[in-house]
């Protein structure tokens, strides 16, 4: 008898799974409100798609190097000593098919089957998934909203005791908190899992959004940490799957060798129009703006309908708001809300299977119009 593999018998990415059921009512000629996904409203930068369309008119789109066009490499590097003051040689860069091949490249690289890797909780669920995919051990750390949903040395301390670690993921800021994480304590972190023998991937895709708080990038306090990043959020790119990792030196040929094999190169057209997301920076504070305005209109409005227990985001642009006065079942919430009041939004349970029944997510990413329309049809639909 055939059967599938145990590896594949991972939890639905629910968000993703939302997503499909609102496209769905869309093309039976339902209007919904999409507040599910982390995707920019908005499009490629213009010098971005300008890019493309010279690559696609000028002939061949082919391989390239399996770390990415040297250019690109360049390019990112001056992105973090213009940003970050940091001086990182473009031979530690690695181009990805997306952060999500950052993170199948890391895992693989970094760890071996059965080795236990922490993922602080409330976190993005394609972390889970992966590690349990690949045959890694997910230790999960519940953190609270009173520590703004940060990972703390003791906790890491705590459970390498119990049972050596090898990896810690964090990001900041967070999905689905939005909360970035003080220096002082990244820093900490940091020291603590060099001390402990534990590699430290930093997720650092939603760099580039935040609200008057600032995250510092993880290489300002160890070289020895793995950095992914991606255009996909600030850089409006999500569908043009390009992303990267910034690595050390003695992990660099892993990766290189994993990529050859898995992906061969990122897609060599999203690579040259990723080198021109550098010299949008005007259109896309812009864009920024707007998610600030959103975030500013839903801090206000939502606990005018109910939605008012949540912090105060950082970054990003995600509201994770505590519906326990509402509902005991984030997942009904949620179907209940496509359903009836037309918007789609994210139940906890994707982000902490434990504790998220309490919880849902909402997406800041779209139109000002859009908030507008979406807080009518909830508060009519809890009203």
């Amino acid at each position: 008898m055939l059967t599938t593999s145990n590896r594949g018998a991972i939890q639905p990415f629910l968000a993703m799974d939302v997503m499909a059921a609102a496209n769905r009512l869309e093309a039976a000629g339902q209007d919904v409100v999409h507040m599910e996904v982390g995707q920019p409203g908005a499009p490629a930068p213009r010098s971005v798609r300008d890019a493309a369309t010279k690559a696609l008119r000028d002939g061949r789109i082919g391989y390239t190097d399996a770390l990415g066009l040297r250019a690109l490499r360049e390019a990112i590097a001056a992105y973090y000593a213009s940003h970050h003051g940091l001086e990182i040689s473009p031979e530690r860069i690695a181009v990805t098919t997306g952060s999500s091949a950052g993170f199948n490249l890391s895992f693989l690289a970094l760890f071996e089957a059965g080795d236990r890797v922490i993922l602080p909780t409330p976190g993005y669920p394609a972390y889970r998934n992966i590690l349990g995919a690949l045959g890694l051990e997910v230790v999960e750390l519940a953190t609270k909203a009173q520590d703004r949903w940060c990972l703390t040395p003791d906790a890491i301390r705590a459970a390498h005791v119990k049972s050596p670690i090898k990896g810690v993921l964090i990001a900041s800021p967070a999905n689905p908190s939005g909360t970035i994480m003080k220096s002082e304590t990244l820093q900490a972190v940091i020291e603590t899992c060099e001390e402990l023998g534990i590699w430290f991937i930093s997720d650092e895709i939603y760099h580039g959004l935040d609200y008057g708080m600032k995250p510092n990038c993880a290489l300002r306090y160890s070289p020895n940490v793995v950095i992914i990043n991606s255009f996909s959020k600030y850089y409006c790119m999500t569908g043009w799957r390009i992303g990267w990792m910034v690595l050390p030196e003695k992990a660099l040929r892993s990766v290189e060798c994993l990529g050859q094999s898995l992906y061969i190169s990122a897609p060599m057209i999203s690579q040259v129009a990723a080198i021109a997301a550098f010299d949008a920076t005007d259109e896309l504070e812009v864009i920024k703006h707007g998610y600030a305005k959103n975030r500013d209109f839903l801090m206000a409005q939502l606990p005018k309908i109910g939605l008012g227990n949540f912090l105060p985001m950082d970054g990003a642009f995600y509201v994770y708001c505590d519906v326990s006065s509402l509902t005991d079942d984030s997942m009904e919430f949620a179907k209940k809300s496509l359903e009836e009041a037309k918007v789609a939004i994210t139940p906890g349970a994707d982000f902490d299977p434990k504790l998220g029944h309490h919880y849902v997510r909402l997406s800041f990413a779209g139109t000002y119009g859009a908030m507008q329309e979406a807080v009518k049809r909830l508060g009519g639909w809890l009203g």
